[in-house]
């Protein structure tokens, strides 16, 4: 497109105040036309980032001029706010996870692919020049088929989860609002380690490897919360890969995030970790990869995904390492593992009938 992107945002809470909207104010080629939000600081939100109208009714901030929409409301809410949108041909950026359900994930994957709309979900880690190289490697074919992956992450969240969840803020901080618990700690409306951090591990793995997980079996353990702290999973993967899943809330504050990923293939082994800054490729023919990272690279942000977003949209760039349907395999995981839990463990199948959008996308 030419001109300039005509943006408008539905939620003006913590994430999107500390890490959206000032990278967004802060392009040249973004107009930023309305701010959809409640609570007594809305006003506030729409003088601090200059967006031209605020507004507490969503349908009217979808009836201005728009070409996109970034939606950072909570959880539960992202599936009907996503569809209005691209059912109006709008381009969208979803906070992750983009539902909390499998069938609404592939629906929006469904719905983006017959509007032809650019959907990204922000997971930061998928955007770091080191990972990007990793999946370089992968894609290359150095694994060759894959077998067995292992999937962890731990942070240093337990406050968010299980406790005050403005201690979060020394790292992100906004000036008009702290992260709401009704949002991390509810059971219902998705809070939880896994919807809230094994989301960006899952997502990594599957843009990494782009397995779909078949089912799982699964535990969780609340450590006294009215949420998921730890998570651990089995899962089997179309094809017959194997994997192994973690998750834990409770780093010390101050820790590095821990996001360690490993895939063993036919071929050789990927080693991905952003705590310690390593990405080796290993083949058994004796070729070897080892990349040379500088120390602090695999913090987490989130500033090359809105950023891309709108490259997206203004035809800038190409890449999108966190699709639609990379967003729906990470979903259908985590909705199959809290069932799996729920029903003490047992094996539980990650996906039924396959949709459209995937059966495309596999071909």
């Amino acid at each position: 497109m030419s001109g300039r992107v005509r943006l408008g945002a539905v939620g003006a809470g913590w994430w999107a105040t500390s890490n959206h909207f000032p990278i967004f104010a802060a392009r040249e080629d973004v107009d930023l036309v309305g701010v959809c939000g409640i609570g007594p600081e809305l006003e506030a939100v729409r003088e601090q980032f200059g967006f031209g109208m605020a507004t507490t009714d969503y349908d009217e901030l979808l009836d201005q001029d728009l070409d996109a929409v970034v939606i950072s409301t909570p959880h539960d809410l992202h599936h009907p706010q996503a569809v209005a949108a691209i059912d109006r041909g709008l381009h969208v950026l979803v906070e992750k996870p983009v539902t909390l359900h499998a069938d609404q994930g592939w629906d929006l994957a469904d719905r983006v692919r017959e509007r032809g709309v650019h959907f990204l979900a922000p997971y930061g880690w998928n955007y770091k020049p080191f990972i990007v190289e990793a999946k370089r490697l992968v894609a290359a074919g150095h694994l060759g088929e894959i077998q067995h992956v292992l999937c962890h992450m731990a942070s240093p969240t337990r406050g968010l989860f299980a406790g005050d969840t403005n201690h979060i803020r020394s790292l992100w901080d906004s000036k008009t609002s702290g992260p709401e618990p009704s949002t991390w700690q509810s059971p219902a409306r998705g809070g939880g380690y896994a919807h809230g951090q094994v989301t960006h591990s899952s997502a990594l793995l599957f843009w990494l490897s782009e397995l779909r997980a078949s089912s799982v079996m699964a535990k969780v353990s609340t450590g006294g919360a009215a949420v998921d702290l730890f998570d651990a999973a089995v899962i089997t993967f179309d094809g017959g890969a194997l994997g192994s899943l973690s998750g834990a809330a409770t780093l010390p504050d101050g820790n590095p995030y821990q996001v360690d990923i490993r895939i063993f293939g036919t071929e050789g082994v990927l080693l991905l970790d952003t705590e310690r800054e390593r990405v080796s490729l290993h083949r058994y023919d004796g070729t070897r990869w080892d990349l040379d990272i500088e120390p602090g690279a695999g913090a987490y942000e989130c500033i090359v995904p809105p950023n891309r977003f709108i490259d997206l949209i203004a035809g800038a760039s190409t890449e999108n390492n966190s699709d639609a349907v990379v967003a729906a395999r990470s979903v259908e995981l985590i909705d199959a593992m809290l069932r799996s839990a729920a029903d003490g463990g047992v094996e539980t199948t990650v996906h039924g009938e396959t949709s459209v959008n995937q059966k495309e996308k596999t071909a």
